[in-house]
């Protein structure tokens, strides 16, 4: 383990993470909410430790190994919502505990959407920002975006892209350089923003507004400027932008280059796992919008909108503020359920990926044509491409420590105290990094114990991290030479 390229690392990148609080300090200073100090505390003392954290080993050079990778993504995500929970803890227009401040932060940054926060629409424009902010950032990966600087350090990136990046295949590139592919990526992330920005504005928003939601909409994570969310606006149209959006943020962020650099759109139709998305929304889609109109709970012209717009919401793990939770019949439980399957790989979806998802099938599948031709040779097949055994393997032990860590985290907030229906949806908004959930998280998490709020943090970096970048550093055999 290189521990002074590691601290050098941390250093640099905690270091580059306090530029951004410059940014709301802008937005202080332009609204004169008489917040900016916040910022630049919080500035201050995220710089001054990733200075403190890189100066004493600014000479080593080595390359970063792959355990080195994991271990900068998991203490960095970490660390950074511990300094990211600043302005929170600090700002003049909150009045959060240190578990409140840093929930919030983690939840930001995971792209999760739960908030301990209410009275949204009275805080300074500065610290609504920054929780948007935070998410933006967050579901780019901001070890994603670093690693097109740290080349320039003499730090090699792969090994953090590997770590970091959503999906079971996780050795493939879309450029023959990580720094390459970090700008491509970054460069289609802000391409989807600024045109999520122009339709927000253009459909009546305010300019402010337009910004902030394009931030948590492109990155699905689902916290806005009104307590209302997006319904503070009784826009049909900013509705259907946003379940748009989030959609397409919930699409392979790998596959949106490929289409873009070969300017052909038939590649969406012939990937194996986007068709299989395009299928859950579809099914999704139809059965919220009809059970809605039969039961007559809004219009038909409300049930479209509406339904279609939660769907979004749940089936990308953007989270915003939701009304299924009030609806008839199963819709509640089938919206919620949906969430664990999230988005495609490479994206800024959370749950367990549609990939793993439709693998699991094919694997369920093989496994009952072998028990009638127990000597068949069956492949896994995904378009025209086998998948390897060793894939599939990696699959498996993902869902099952998906599930374990899900029990685990649900029977600890109940010995909480946490009642059953607030215990299991807490725990499973969080490991999706959906957000809102049923029971006493149906609006938001202010009032549950601090204990579970902590726990639920874990949850959020487990599911933000997909599990095992986040569990390998539990294992004795990690820290052994």
């Amino acid at each position: 383990m290189h521990f002074a390229v590691i601290s050098r690392v941390l250093g640099v990148l905690l270091m580059m993470f306090s530029l951004t609080l410059l940014i709301p300090i802008s937005v202080s200073l332009w609204f004169n909410d008489h917040n900016y100090m916040t910022f630049l505390w919080g500035f201050a003392l995220a710089f001054g430790a990733g200075l403190a954290l890189w100066a004493p080993v600014y000479k080593s050079r080595a390359d970063l190994r792959t355990r080195d990778g994991f271990l900068v993504t998991a203490l960095f995500w970490t660390v950074l919502g511990a300094f990211g929970s600043l302005p929170l803890y600090f700002s003049n227009g909150l009045d959060l505990s240190v578990t409140d401040a840093i929930f919030e932060s983690i939840s930001g940054l995971t792209t999760t959407g739960a908030t301990v926060i209410t009275g949204l629409d009275a805080l300074p424009p500065s610290i609504l920002f920054y929780r948007q902010q935070l998410q933006w950032f967050g579901g780019i990966g901001i070890i994603v975006i670093a690693v097109a600087i740290l080349p320039m350090l003499g730090i090699g990136g792969m090994q953090l892209y590997r770590a970091e990046a959503p999906g079971p295949v996780k050795d493939n590139k879309l450029t023959p350089r990580i720094t390459e592919t970090a700008k491509a990526l970054f460069l289609i992330y802000l391409t989807f923003t600024a045109l999520c920005l122009l339709a927000y504005k253009i459909a009546g928003m305010s300019w402010f507004d337009a910004l902030a939601h394009s931030l948590s909409t492109v990155a699905n994570g689902g916290f806005s400027t009104h307590d209302n969310s997006m319904h503070h606006f009784e826009s049909n149209a900013i509705l259907l932008i946003c379940s748009i959006a989030m959609l397409i943020a919930g699409a392979n962020f790998a596959l949106h280059f490929l289409v873009w650099r070969e300017k052909n759109p038939l590649h969406y139709l012939k990937d194996a796992e986007f068709r299989f998305y395009a299928g859950w929304i579809f099914f999704g889609s139809i059965t919220t919008i009809l059970l809605l109109a039969v039961t007559q709970t809004y219009s038909a012209t409300d049930s479209f909108f509406i339904g279609f717009y939660n769907l979004a919401s749940t089936l990308s793990t953007a989270g915003f503020a939701s009304d299924f939770n009030a609806w008839p019949s199963f819709l509640p439980y089938m919206l919620f359920l949906l969430a664990f399957l999230g988005g495609c790989a490479s994206s800024t979806g959370g749950g367990m990926k549609m990939i793993r998802i439709l693998l699991l099938y094919k694997q369920g599948v093989r496994e009952i044509h072998r028990l009638i031709h127990p000597k068949a040779c069956i492949p896994i097949k995904l378009g025209t491409l086998s998948v390897p055994n060793r894939v599939i393997e990696a699959v498996w032990g993902f869902f099952v420590m998906y599930v374990v860590m899900y029990i685990a985290m649900f029977l600890i907030l109940i010995a909480t105290g946490l009642d059953l229906p607030t215990a299991f949806s807490a725990v499973g908004a969080s490991i999706t990094n959906l957000g809102p959930g049923m029971g006493d998280v149906a609006g938001n998490y202010s009032e549950i114990n601090s204990p579970a709020k902590w726990v639920l943090c874990f949850a959020m970096l487990l599911g933000r991290l997909e599990v095992f970048t986040l569990l390998v550093l539990f294992s004795p055999v990690f820290w052994r030479r």
